[in-house]
């Protein structure tokens, strides 16, 4: 399974670096454009395309190391430095909403005018490299890296149509309002798609049961297991998005069984949960008990 886990960390790291070429291009023209115009939504989305670079950068970084192979100082490898990675890049969106709306509301308390036309042309080739970026991400692999840089790259397909409308209206009606307002509809969608990502990373971060697994839904599956009497201490958690282990203690009828139920175990596992790193440990209803009465003993103490 390490193979599989590697070809998809090098497709990331390849897509992640194509996305930031696109990204890097087209960030100085949306900068000159920006300030050209005199346009906040415009600005807003050229500051936000620079930190897409630095993000991107970030995390092409982080799928190369989670590449690493594994060492005595890291057993399971560095799979997590993508989960660290998107962590990152979540803390980068975080600080673009903040800017956005401070900006957004002393444009608002102090209008400025806004060259319509330029808005419309810099805006529709974002646009247009957005809808790009954003396509190619979404063909790649679902990691929470790849995931946490395609939320940045919506973002910016997002900023360009709002300041593609921000001009348009502009243009047409000389109501410069709409720039900042735009601005800030923009900064709280990115905030949205920003806490649903920091969710998935802290649930890895904090070792918590990966998102669609039910611990008693795989209890109950590998007790339907012939020779399996019991299943205890059962402990999921993520190595990175899309890489989960598994601990447990399994009772079987007999042990002389063991090494026939063992690999029944570790299919049911991976094939209907996709755990893949798993540690089982055999448990006579002898041993059970006395597992059961230290355990007690140390949440006593």
């Amino acid at each position: 399974m390490s193979g599989h886990d590697h070809s998809h960390s090098h497709g990331s790291t390849n897509l992640l670096l194509v996305a930031l070429l696109f990204t890097t291009a087209y960030a100085g023209v949306e900068v000159v454009g920006g300030l050209w115009a005199n346009s906040l939504a415009l600005v807003a989305d050229a500051g936000h395309m620079i930190t897409d670079s630095m993000s991107l950068g970030i995390g092409a970084f982080a799928a190369w190391l989670s590449q690493r192979p594994a060492s005595t100082n890291h057993t399971y490898g560095l799979p997590r430095a993508e989960v660290i990675g998107a962590l990152v890049n979540v803390l980068f969106m975080f600080g673009i909403v903040v800017w956005i709306v401070i900006a957004a509301i002393e444009r608002l308390a102090n209008p400025q005018p806004v060259g319509g036309a330029t808005v419309m042309a810099v805006a529709f080739v974002g646009l247009i490299v957005n809808i790009a970026v954003a396509w190619l991400l979404m063909r790649g692999e679902k990691s929470i890296n790849v995931r946490a840089a395609l939320l940045h790259v919506v973002g910016d397909l997002a900023g360009s149509v709002a300041a593609l409308a921000a001009g348009l209206i502009i243009y047409m009606t000389g109501w410069l309002p709409i720039d900042p307002l735009l601005s800030l509809f923009i900064s709280v969608l990115i905030a949205i798609g920003s806490v649903g990502i920091l969710r998935d990373v802290l649930r890895v971060l904090m070792e918590g049961v990966p998102k669609g697994i039910d611990v008693r839904e795989v209890e109950r599956e590998l007790v339907k297991i012939d020779g399996v009497t019991g299943v205890h201490h059962v402990h999921i958690w993520s190595l990175s998005s899309s890489r989960h282990a598994l601990s447990a203690h399994v009772q079987p009828v007999d042990m002389t069984q063991w090494e026939a139920l063992l690999p029944q175990l570790q299919a049911v596992l991976n094939e209907r949960f996709e755990i893949t790193h798993t540690t089982l440990q055999a448990e006579t209803s002898v041993n059970l008990a006395d597992c059961e009465t230290s355990t007690g003993d140390e949440k006593r103490s």
